[in-house]
């Protein structure tokens, strides 16, 4: 009886331990040593070819299942003095970049600002955002960023996929996006 209740209870923490794991697992590192950031993306994604854009577009991952599904980072120039809290609240950096992407004639969606959270990460600052947006005869999407400052830089990090599948990807897109560092 006391063997049977020790094996139930052992099996029990080794599903709990598991279970725990699953939102850190089923990802692999990405390091850029040249532009000085790093962050986790899903197994099963792979690069895309991008052209350096006036936009500063510098890596485009994609799954290859669920190709909707996206991660890019950008980097910016930013006066060498400039610090992520001197451009702004994470709120008001989040409408910001939302009235950029709404402003833009070439883009006809409509965006809206979930959440603007600032985290701070080995001495660095980070904001945090959420937002969804919805494209013209396109599914709503949900999309999570990280953006800092480091070296003149302004790096802006972005996961993206289909509404449906948020609840699916949730926590793994926001472990990818809080691995998210500059250096």
């Amino acid at each position: 009886m006391y063997q049977s209740l020790r094996i139930l209870v052992l099996t029990l923490i080794s599903l709990s331990l598991i279970s725990c794991s699953v939102g850190v697992g089923g990802l692999q590192s990405y390091v850029d040593a040249a532009d000085g950031y790093q962050f986790l993306y899903p197994n099963g994604w792979a690069g895309v070819d991008v052209k350096q854009s006036s936009q500063g577009l510098d890596v485009v991952f994609r799954d290859i299942i669920e190709e909707s599904e996206n991660l890019s980072v950008i980097v910016s120039d930013v006066d060498k003095e400039k610090t992520l809290a001197s451009l702004g609240t994470p709120t008001e950096v989040g409408y910001y970049l939302l009235k950029r992407i709404n402003n833009d004639v070439e883009n006809d969606r409509e965006v809206d600002l979930i959440n603007a959270e600032s985290l701070e990460l080995e001495g660095k600052t980070y904001y945090k955002l959420e937002y969804e947006v919805t494209l013209p005869n396109q599914e709503k999407r949900h999309n999570l960023a990280s953006i800092a400052v480091s070296r003149g830089k302004l790096f802006t990090f972005n996961l993206s996929t289909v509404q449906k599948r948020w609840g699916k990807v949730k926590n793994l897109f926001e472990t990818s996006v809080n691995s998210f560092s500059v250096y």
